[in-house]
């Protein structure tokens, strides 16, 4: 299977030609975010003030990173599960999130935000944090420090190894593997 290759930031043009089960290395600038962030991020938006980065047509990556030892960019840096972030997720999405990368299923609520402005979910492989690590080339603090883990990062990457998961037209890989074996 030959992985699509793209470059942040992702275009309305470039997801809606993903679909679900696509492996995708991710190159560019993505931003991290768990469930303290996200929260901060949509209090943020219900004051009326700017976000600490630029959502449109931005990836969000649902992970909390160790801390570097000495001579890393970044520590293991495997995926959080998303559901944690179904809250915030709708809210971000209607501001111009693209894509979001994590772990595990996803609510009603935030796949009909994902097919209404276009976004797509993207997997990463859990239990395999140091690898991920691997293709992260620069990681700084943005915002909400004082958030530790949590903090949201800014982080470029190469060839970052991922899954579509659910596409910007809801097809879901994981009801579709589910669906494939009832069958057998």
């Amino acid at each position: 299977m030959k992985a699509v290759r793209l470059t942040t930031p992702l275009t309305q043009e470039v997801l809606r030609q993903l679909k679900a089960g696509d492996t995708v290395l991710i190159s560019g600038t993505i931003y991290t975010g768990r469930d303290a962030a996200h929260k901060r991020l949509v209090e943020t938006l219900d004051r009326g003030e700017d976000l600490p980065f630029n959502v449109k047509d931005a990836v969000i990556y649902f992970v909390g990173p160790c801390p570097a030892k000495p001579g890393q960019v970044i520590g293991s840096a495997g995926p959080t599960s998303s559901y944690r972030m179904d809250t915030y997720s709708p809210r971000l999405i209607e501001q111009g999130l693209t894509g979001m990368i994590g772990k595990g299923l996803r609510g009603p609520a935030v796949v009909d935000a994902m097919k209404k402005h276009g976004c797509v979910y993207f997997v990463a492989i859990g239990g395999a944090g140091a690898l991920m690590a691997r293709s992260i080339k620069e990681a700084k603090v943005i915002a909400y420090d004082d958030l530790g883990t949590e903090a949201v990062r800014e982080l470029v990457v190469e060839d970052f190894p991922v899954i579509v998961c659910i596409d910007a037209e809801g097809n879901n890989l994981y009801e579709q593997g589910r669906a494939q074996y009832q069958r057998a």
